[in-house]
């Protein structure tokens, strides 16, 4: 096996990997990372940005530096390499998970169970399921699968192609990190402000790479660019907006609108406003456009990572 090639063999195996058995059930590295970065932020925490910057610089440096020590102890055996590749890009990528989650819930709405999708819905994300009837499940569901195509599946593949294992592991612990600490409640806004900034950074690539992968999987590419183009710079997320705008676009559907996450109630930005309202139904339009993608952005990122290895031999 070519050494520029190690990439490609392992996240491959990697992706069809979590394809096929989603996350395990126990003992998962993102989770032992999350009890880690807890423990951490139990010695650190003050209401203080330099003392987040801390925190976030010590749990990603260390993941960072862990991968590529054990990167360099397996780099003679190539086999090996490719091994832990593999077991890196499944234990970061959470495309079947996301998608089981989704239909989960999809299925509760089409049984006419609202309460039950209600009670699922904290499980993919943190909006307020009681403010929301079946339409609004189902735009939320929507909305938390385009913008998890990018966090769970396609940027890390992105930093895996331009860094390999270490890039793999360190973009999802600073995407855990953002999750754990960099939302803006009292006690986190100052503490993971550098947790959220960093995430920001190391979303960008994923982020458009996403969109422009949902722009051609989509069956409206016009739609999504025009969606893209317009309604993105108007979402209040740098990388989330270009994501649900373009799935927004490819799937015709209607996304953005009134929110409520935590008790507080906020008003985003519609995108795609020419789009029809979100339908049960597009639940699994959504989870379908994902699946493609992930699989496209695997495609982009050996061929990036093989074109630079080409050049630099």
């Amino acid at each position: 096996m070519r050494a520029d090639r190690v990439f490609a063999y392992g996240a491959a195996a990697g992706l069809l990997g979590d394809h096929l058995l989603g996350d395990p059930r126990r003992g998962h590295p993102v989770a032992a990372f999350g009890r880690a970065a807890g423990a951490v932020e139990q010695l650190l925490w003050r209401d203080h940005r330099g003392w987040g910057a801390l925190h976030t610089a010590v749990c990603v440096g260390t993941t960072v530096s862990l991968a590529a020590a054990a990167t360099s102890a397996l780099r003679p055996s190539r086999t090996a390499s490719a091994a832990l590749t593999a077991a890196a890009t499944w234990a970061v990528v959470g495309g079947t998970s996301l998608a089981r989650e989704a239909g989960i819930i999809g299925r509760a709405l089409e049984a006419g169970d609202i309460e039950a999708a209600r009670a699922r819905l904290p499980h993919l994300c943190g909006r307020d399921p009681q403010a929301l009837d079946a339409d609004g499940i189902a735009r939320a569901v929507v909305e938390s699968v385009a913008e998890n195509t990018s966090d769970a599946v396609v940027g890390a593949l992105v930093w895996g192609g331009i860094a390999g294992v270490p890039g793999l592991l360190g973009f999802r612990a600073v995407n855990t990190l953002d999750a754990m600490v960099g939302h803006k409640s009292a006690k986190y806004r100052r503490y993971g402000w550098a947790s959220a900034r960093l995430d920001d950074v190391a979303g960008w690539p994923g982020a458009r790479l996403t969109a422009a992968l949902a722009t051609v999987a989509g069956g409206d590419p016009r739609g999504a660019v025009r969606a893209w183009r317009t309604d993105a710079p108007k979402h209040p997320s740098p990388n989330a907006g270009p994501v649900e705008a373009s799935f927004a676009g490819a799937l015709g559907v209607r996304l953005g609108g009134t929110l409520s996450y935590g008790g507080r109630v906020e008003h985003r930005p519609v995108l795609n406003g020419a789009g029809r309202a979100v339908a049960v139904p597009d639940i699994d339009r959504a989870v379908r456009l994902s699946r493609r993608v992930g699989w496209l952005a695997l495609g982009v990122s050996v061929a990036g990572r093989l074109l630079v290895k080409g050049r630099k031999s």
